[in-house]
Parts: structure tokens; sequence; C-alpha cells
């Protein structure tokens, strides 16, 4: 970067600024703009802190106003890590911290790291979204003084990017990366070639997604009977292949499914079914590859969750492999939050939530630290209000 700064856009810039500075803009504005979360009280450190090594501040500014910060300092010998960032209220939304990371990514790689690490409330998608879509992925969950976090990574280095794909089991291993995991390359298998499927008829109305494509309720029988035919040609995940069939049957619970449809063929589906009294889950969406990358699954998520809704549901949950972000970001814009990892026979899955009702979204607020229980949600928690 510039040492004479960024224009950031609608009159805001970056500029590089000393420590000292930073940590006096801490000392000045941090009450402002992380007032409203919960972080334990500890006593006074006993212990110096450790040395911060090579370090990267920089004020974000409107005319001559100092109104935020994005500081970063050196981890090891590959890695840095993006410690704080923060702006003041009346000038967050406005894109400054989306509009900000690309560059300060570049000075990172400039720098010679390989790595760029950072840890965020579990709930705060107003930073995990512009994360991910920069390219980090979620990596970990962890309990700390502040509450619950998430961590993000991001790879500056192509082959550990693709190695962070193999580990959650969204894509197979191939070339050096599966040479650099000590694991025997999978070859190259060829595409699937897609079965033209008629659109069959359905149970209820259509849903236009615009662009010529419906999202079309169907009975789960029709659903699975091409589901079955057409998920080779759709999925590319590496998932556990059991040596024996199931012993037991599916417990039996009420099931949804969806068909999307173009010029009267299948292009993917939809399917969700009951998890418990208040939860469905989002079992699979699929899309065949020449209809991804134009928003589809943005546009289903609304009239799937309001049809969910509708049915009596009041938390929908939902897991994805933790590299997938082509499937989580829209997901968190559309209000889910991450509520977990877990390893199971697909690979390493991000567990997310999404709360019809605002006191269980005020719920996870509270319990990542994002918030201070106040309010109903303070009474219904048991908890006095400070």
């Amino acid at each position: 970067m510039d040492r004479a700064g960024l224009d950031l856009g609608g009159g805001y810039r970056a500029r590089p600024i000393a420590l000292d500075t930073y940590r006096a803009a801490c000392a000045r504005l941090e009450g402002q703009i992380f007032g409203g979360g919960s972080l334990y009280d500890f006593d006074p450190p006993s212990k110096a802190p450790p040395p911060p090594g090579e370090t990267f501040a920089w004020g974000i500014s409107t005319g001559e106003d100092l109104i935020g910060w994005s500081f970063a300092h050196q981890k090891d010998e590959r890695t840095v890590s993006m410690a704080d960032t923060g702006i003041l209220p009346e000038h967050q939304g406005r894109g400054l911290y989306t509009r900000l990371l690309p560059h300060l990514l570049d000075t990172f790689r400039d720098a010679g790291y390989t790595l760029v690490q950072s840890h965020h409330r579990a709930t705060n998608n107003a930073v995990i979204i512009p994360k991910l879509r920069a390219g980090f992925f979620i990596q970990g969950l962890n309990l700390y003084e502040g509450g619950l976090n998430v961590a993000l990574t991001l790879s500056l280095d192509r082959t550990y990017r693709e190695a962070m794909h193999v580990r959650s089991g969204l894509r197979a291993a191939r070339g050096d990366v599966a040479q650099r995991l000590g694991l025997s390359s999978i070859p190259l298998e060829e595409t699937v070639p897609s079965i033209a499927v008629p659109l069959p008829e359905g149970q209820g109305e259509d849903t236009n997604l615009g662009g010529g494509y419906v999202l079309r309720p169907v009975p789960y029988e029709v659903y699975y009977d091409i589901y079955t035919g057409l998920e080779d040609a759709v999925y590319s995940s590496v998932s556990l292949d059991w040596p024996t069939p199931p012993r037991l049957e599916p417990p039996e619970s009420p099931r949804y499914a969806w068909l999307i449809g173009h010029g009267g063929q299948v292009v993917g589906w939809q399917s969700s079914r009951q998890w418990d009294a208040r939860t469905a889950y989002m079992v699979n969406t699929g899309l065949l590859p020449a209809h991804r990358g134009q928003g589809l699954y943005t546009r289903l998520l609304p009239p799937v969750l309001a049809a969910l809704g509708a049915r009596g549901y009041a938390l929908v949950r939902s897991h994805h492999h933790a590299t997938n972000n082509a499937v989580l970001v829209p997901k968190l814009r559309a209000g889910f939050r991450v509520q977990g990892l877990q390893v199971d026979d697909h690979g390493v899955m991000a567990v997310l939530i999404f709360s019809f009702e605002g006191l269980y979204r005020e719920y996870m607020d509270v319990r990542s630290g994002l918030k201070r229980p106040a309010g109903e949600v303070a009474r219904a928690l048991g908890l006095e209000e400070p």
C-alpha cells in the first residue's frame, strides 16, 4: 500500500500509521466500537506480552478524523494474524471492510507471508462474509475470553489452498497436492455427462427463480429417483465408501423436496426433512455444473425457508464442507449463523443454523459474545441485565 494512503471511496481513506498511533486510537475509540460485546474481565496480567514480531497498522479516516483501524502482526515464519479491525458504528455498513481487505492482503503477500489468519465472533456475519468472499476458509471454533470465535485462514499459496479442500472432503487429492500430503493421487475422472431428465409434474405451485428457472415442489420419491440418477454428474466431493449397506431403516420423519427446472428439464434439486420438534434440516441441494454461478442457490433459499417456516419449524439446520464458500456465503447472507464444526462420513462439515425467531438470534449473539444479554433474551436466560 502506498504510504500516502489509499482512497476507499465515499470520502474515506486508509493509510499506514505508527504502532503507538494505533494503540492510542484503540484506547480512545474501542469502547464505542466494541462496547456492546461481552469480554471476560481478567485481573491485571502478571507477565509481559511476547514481542509481536513484524507489525502492520492502518488508520481509516474521513477528512482529518480517524474513524477506524486495522492491525496485523507476524505470528510465525509463514503466518500473519489480522488481530484487530474496528470501525465506528456510524461508519459501518458502507462496505469499508470489503474495500480495504484486498489491499491488506496484497500487503501481506508482498511481505512474503503464506498464510493469513483471523478470529471473529462466530455470529459476526458482517465480517465473516467479506472474509469468506475474499477466499478465507473456516478452520475451527474456539471458546475464549470474548466468547465463541470462528478461526479463518487464507492461503496465499494455491497448493495449500487445494490441500484444505482435500482435508474438508470437498475435493479429491491429485497431483502436487496429493504428493505434499503424502497421499496417492486419485486419477482425474472424465466428467460424467448429465442425463436429460424431463421436469415432472409437481404437487403445488412453481416458484419463479428468474432467468427461465423454476422451483417445483414434488413428492420425495420423485425427487429421490431423479437424485440417484444425476448425483454423479453433480458432486465431486469425497465421502467414506461404507463397506456394507446400513443394517437399519432410517427413522420416519416428514420430508420435503423440490426440483429446479429450466427449459422443461431438471437441472437441480433441494431436499429437507424434520430434524427434531423445532428444527428442519436442509439435507441436500445440487445443481448441474452448467447451471452454477448464476445465483440460483441464493434465489432458492427464500422460498425454501418460507415453506419450512410455514410448516411450523422455528429453526433450520444445514451442514456443508468447511471450505465450500460457494454455499456458505449465500447461507450466511440469508441469516444462517455458524454454530459448529463436525467430522462425519462426508468430511469436515460446518454446521449452520437459521432462526425464524428474533429471540433465538439474539441468544446466538449472546452465546458468541457479540452482544451482552439484555431485555427478553436476558430474562429467558435467567440473567440480570448489567
